[in-house]
């Protein structure tokens, strides 16, 4: 049986007719009258013209002019008639044929141009309304970096690699060279991906300068064990562990390492100062940026921690839920391995079988303007309990109030003071481990970050004992009436202290709540002071001596005398809204705020409200209590009703000052909405109304100034992220707090509306890697439909084409395919569950939560984002269109210049037949040579990312001689070549950022003169099908059509491509270059046996070369 060219089934004109020695042919008499009135084949050159290269040639032939052909059939082919009807696939590859690569389909430029408009407008949007003001204070510092030479190859085995320093500030840590002068608490910072040891220069010098300027002023603070703070930091010479997971771990060994170092320093009374009358520390407190806190978190899961050498651990923007990229396969295994350690040491019932009891994890995100890790990753709530960490933003961190990059969070002035007096309130260097026990730890850090307003925060005041004795004359003009409201718009009219009582209401009234606002400070320095007192009776047996006597009776009879206890401590700070205010965090003195139950206040009977001021000062108070009824509104409205009509609330004139709405339906972070808030005009307020933003897990507020527009953004329930411990803490949605003068006499109007502009932008952080994923649907698509027209009609079909094709057929079918599961999955996550899985493996008969849920397709718990499937498939389209253009562009210069290099006088033009190769190359002894070499090195010292990488540049080759050879020759053999060579290359393209960002490490490794190979990355069989199919089509060969049922097993491993790129593809994105290297490896396997692959035949099946038969011909011409 004759065999049809794999180039084309009528490219070979004497294969179109039957040949007299070929035997009998299994063929109907319909198909011999058709082979009959059919005795001439034709060229299918383009316009069915000459070219000036084949002029010379006959343009119709006779079969008797054309010499016989005999080959074996192919052994993954059925055998195939000399001659076969045209089939409708047939004449449409043809007429695809005569199209030029670059022609493209108005269904694809329609699409196209679609994809582009909304690329464009998400880009647009991200970078212009998700950003945001920058608001931050420039620190000042003389800093002082001292290399611990001392620890070398004897202490750690990446001496040669990371460096450890220790920081004093000029001017005020006193040091030299033989004693660097430690005296205080060991803290080591750790930087991020790339990042210097020098960004903590920052909170060094603002821990020395505080540390000089206030602490050691305060002997009740020196007394209770607070020193100064020894700032150590790991120099990872811009190490990049968030693209590799063998990095992260070498990191955290030598993290280990230094702590330990670190502790055998204050041993030595050369390098220390301390009092010797303290112990000498077991611990240090670790501060990580970035994937700096990671590596904390990793210390403490290695084989050389040092048990309870770390309890502290606060990290600033670390991507703790999941890696920011999951192109490699050791961050992925090493993120899981990390936090299955953490979870499981949190479930255990007994302290003792919990080896992270005594730690703290603290986790600080700037909020939308980190555009490096999103900072939804930075969430600890599937990590560590309520108990043991929270996750904080730093717009909710009190006299801060402002979102930060990713870089301006190590060195912003207000958040630095925040960090450095929080520290100095934990430590405690009275005890080994230099900081106070957990629980007490826990409350100091809740007091610093969180707001005061959330659920979880404490208050001291049911804790404190009474400490003030407040007599008071007995005159009713000072005890307001029952729910009677307290407004103070002056301070010091009396010209001196003034007080006015509050009757609290008696126990059993529920919902009610006491609120007070002052423009004033309430400490012992400031004008206003907040007592809760009790009645204290002249004789009960109790000593009459308080610390604090306030006495107003003026020496009468009858005098009344309370029991007090300051809300001093519970004041909450709130930025200062006035008609001039702008932003949260001006440089204002900020409001004073208290809130309490009526629960909390059972044991009080009065609000004592002292004016201090001696003569008259500026400045207003506003103290009540308010129903629940009247200050709560819960909004019954789902994302369809804000979508289509919005939210609308109006505050009646005689509102309370504090008002609260809570909307659960806000729960999604990929939607921003347009909050406005209008009022009658109002008569002078007392202050302008104060919003705060806020969401309870993970814990952002953010607060507006004078607010009459705000843009709503939110980090709540976001896209890919691990369900929390407490599946509880995400019901609560969106809850807003608007602080309004509830004596303007004026109604407030409160809507809101979805804003769809904005939200695009929230689609770059939470779905930038899909890009890395989803075109691969769409390519792996094209191939599919190119390889099954290739393998019925011979003709292997231009890019564009195959995906208009696509577009027509196989993709919308699997976007609508993939959309159906997207919003099953999310529905499947949205029932309700038991209560028993609100509690997190107390025993183990309980279901364990899976952490992996939301890992597929667009990883949302909403249902309603079902539409986003269609959306990414419209700009994967788009975006594949472009990279496709912009390698034809490359690949057509490149072309030019290898003519212009190439050019010769004679041209010499050889017929295909059979599998001969489409131009010339090096012997096969030489490639052989070169392959192996090649997978030598990878096998020992290089890793496979960089073969592949060399695989993609000679791909790029192989495309520039095959265009080149199709302009010059216009047959259908290059022709087909060329399409088949330019779409492998388009496909490996895509793969190739999955494989950049390791290859990228292996560069920086050899920049440091660090040559250990990676362990992981050595896998020849990883790279091996890659590189022999492309060497196989450097000699031109193309790959043999397959005719028989095997041809599916093409269209099911591209199928398995785009299915995996769609489901897994953002969070396993590692795998789809193994994906891509099993269909290389196929593709291989169809040279092989494609040409009759035999041992005694490698040499020339590699080279890609079939031998001609003896009665075939070259068919040489030149032109003269």
């Amino acid at each position: 049986m004759h065999r049809r060219s794999s180039g084309s089934p009528v490219e070979d004109e004497d294969s179109s007719v039957p040949r007299p020695d070929d035997g009998p042919n299994p063929i109907d008499e319909k198909s011999r009258s058709q082979i009959a009135q059919r005795g001439t084949s034709f060229d299918l050159r383009r316009d069915g013209s000459a070219t000036p290269r084949s002029r010379n040639s006959s343009m119709w032939r006779t079969p008797s002019s054309q010499p016989s052909n005999d080959t074996k059939p192919m052994p993954l082919g059925s055998p195939r008639l000399p001659m076969e009807a045209p089939s409708p696939d047939g004449r449409r590859a043809r007429q695809s044929r005569l199209r030029s690569p670059w022609s493209c389909s108005i269904l694809t430029a329609l699409t196209t141009c679609v994809a582009v408009v909304v690329l464009i407008s998400i880009v647009q949007s991200f970078v212009g309304r998700q950003v945001g003001g920058d608001g931050c204070g420039v620190p000042m510092m003389s800093p002082t970096f001292i290399r611990m030479l001392e620890f070398d190859t004897e202490h750690t085995r990446f001496a040669s690699k990371y460096n450890l320093f220790v920081y004093r500030e000029e001017g005020v840590d006193p040091y030299t060279q033989d004693n660097i002068g430690l005296n205080g608490v060991p803290v080591l910072f750790l930087p991020g991906n790339a990042g210097s040891y020098r960004q903590v220069r920052s909170l060094a010098a603002e821990a020395s300068r505080h540390y000089y300027d206030v602490v050691r002023h305060d002997e009740s603070r020196h007394a209770a064990g607070t020193r100064s703070l020894d700032f150590f930091m790991v120099d990872f010479n811009e190490d990049m562990a968030a693209f590799h997971g063998q990095t992260l771990l070498d990191q955290a060994e030598y993290v280990n390492e230094a702590i330990s170092y670190i502790l055998s320093l204050y041993h030595d009374p050369r390098r220390t100062r301390r009092d010797p009358g303290l112990p000498d520390p077991s611990a240090v407190v670790l501060i990580g940026h970035s994937m700096g806190g990671i590596v904390a978190r990793t210390a403490l899961t290695m084989a050389n921690y040092q048990a309870n050498s770390v309890n502290s651990i606060i990290t600033m923007s670390a991507p703790h839920a999941k890696p920011p990229v999951s192109f490699d396969s050791d961050i992925v295994h090493t993120y899981k391995q990390i936090n299955d350690y953490w979870r499981d040491a949190y479930a255990q019932t007994w302290a003792n079988n919990n080896p992270l009891w005594h730690v703290t994890l603290i986790s600080i995100a700037g909020g939308a303007r980190d555009t490096v890790v999103p900072s939804d990753y930075a969430s600890i709530s599937s990590l560590v309990p309520e108990t043991h960490g929270f996750t904080v933003f730093t717009s909710s961190i009190p006299d801060v109030w402002i979102g930060m990059d990713h870089l301006s969070i190590t060195w912003c002035d207000q958040f630095r003071k925040a960090i450095i007096k929080s520290l100095f309130e934990i430590v405690d260097a009275r005890r080994p481990t230099q900081t106070k026990p957990r629980a007490e730890r826990m409350r100091l850090l809740k007091r610093w970050y969180l707001t005061g307003l959330e659920s979880v925060a404490e208050r001291t005041l049911p804790q404190k004992e009474a400490n003030t004795l407040l007599t008071l004359e007995d005159n009713a003009n000072t005890i307001l009436a029952q729910g009677q409201r307290l407004i103070l718009r002056e301070l010091g009219l009396q010209h001196g202290p003034d007080v006015r009582l509050l009757p609290i209401p008696p126990p059993g009234v529920s919902g009610k709540k006491f609120t007070l606002l002052t423009d004033q400070s309430l400490d012992k320095i400031g004008n206003v002071e907040v007592l809760f007192c009790s009645v204290f009776p002249l004789s009960n047996g109790r000593p009459t001596n308080f610390p604090l006597n306030l006495d107003f009776s003026g020496g009468t009879v009858g005098s009344t005398r309370l029991a007090c206890k300051s809300a001093a401590e519970d004041s909450i700070h709130l930025p200062a809204s006035t008609r001039s205010s702008k932003h949260a965090y001006d440089r204002s003195t900020p409001f004073s705020y208290l809130q309490y139950d009526l629960e909390a206040l059972a044991e009080h009977q009065f609000v004592a409200v002292v004016d201090k001021a001696n003569v008259p000062t500026s400045g207003f108070l506003v103290a009540e209590f308010s129903d629940s009824s009247d200050s709560l509104i819960r909004a019954k409205v789902g994302l369809g009703g804000l979508l289509s009509a919005g939210l609308k609330v109006r505050l009646p004139a005689n509102r309370p000052m504090l008002t609260e709405v809570k909307i659960p339906a806000l729960h999604s972070s990929l939607l921003d909405y347009r909050l406005k808030i209008t009022r009658d005009s109002p008569k002078q307020e007392l202050f302008a109304p104060l919003l705060r933003q806020s969401v309870s897990d993970p814990h952002e507020s953010k607060f507006f100034v004078n607010v009459n527009e705000v843009n709503v953004n939110l980090h709540g329930m976001a896209p890919f992220m691990p369900p929390a411990i407490s599946e509880q803490a995400a019901l609560g949605g969106v809850s807003f707090q608007l602080w309004t003068d509830p004596t303007s006499g004026s109604t407030v109007d409160i809507s809101l509306q979805v804003d769809l502009t904005s939200s695009l932008g929230e689609l770059v952080m939470r779905y930038r890697t899909i890009f890395a994923a989803f075109p691969l649907l769409v390519v792996a698509l094209v191939l599919r439909k190119q390889f099954q027209i290739y393998d019925e009609s011979g003709y292997f079909i231009p890019f564009t084409d195959g995906l208009d094709r696509a577009l027509r057929s196989s993709f919308p079918l699997l976007l609508v395919a993939m959309s159906l599961l997207a919003s099953s999955l999310a529905t499947s996550k949205a029932l309700p569950q038991t209560d028993e899985t609100l509690h997190w493996r107390t025993n183990s008969t309980e279901t364990p939560i899976d952490f992996t849920k939301n890992d597929l397709l667009l990883g949302s718990q909403d249902a309603f984002f079902w539409f986003l499937v269609p959306v990414f498939g419209l700009i994967s389209v788009g975006v594949c269109v472009l990279v496709n253009y912009l390698a034809l562009v490359l690949v057509n210069i490149c072309s030019w210049v290898y003519g212009a290099l190439h050019s010769k006088s004679g041209y010499i033009r050889r017929e295909d037949r059979g599998n001969l190769p489409i131009f010339n190359t090096p012997t096969p002894r030489r490639r052989i040579i070169h392959t192996a070499i090649l997978l030598i090195l990878v096998s020992t010292v290089i890793p496979y990312q960089f073969a592949y990488m060399v695989a993609c540049i000679v791909q790029l080759a192989t495309c520039v001689r095959a265009q080149w050879h199709a302009k010059e020759t216009r047959s259908t053999s290059h022709m087909n070549f060329g399409n088949y060579a330019h779409s492998i290359l388009i496909l490996m393209l895509w793969i190739l950022p999955i494989n950049v960002l390791v290859l990228l490490v292996w560069a920086h490794n050899l920049v440091v003169h660090w040559f250990m190979p990676f362990s992981s990355h050595h896998n020849v069989l990883s790279i091996m099908p890659f590189l022999i199919l492309v060497e196989t089509m450097t000699s031109g060969a193309m790959i043999p059509r397959i005719t028989s049922r095997l041809k599916h097993i093409t269209s099911m491993l591209f199928f398995v491509i785009a299915i995996y790129s769609a489901i897994y593809g953002v969070s396993y994105a590692y795998l789809l270059h193994h994906l891509a290297n099993l269909l290389a490896a196929w593709f291989v396997g169809i040279y092989l046996f494609g040409t009759n692959f035999s041992p005694r035949r490698l040499w020339r099946i590699i080279d890609g070369d079939e031998p001609p038969s003896e009665s075939g011909n070259s068919h040489v011409k030149k032109k003269p």
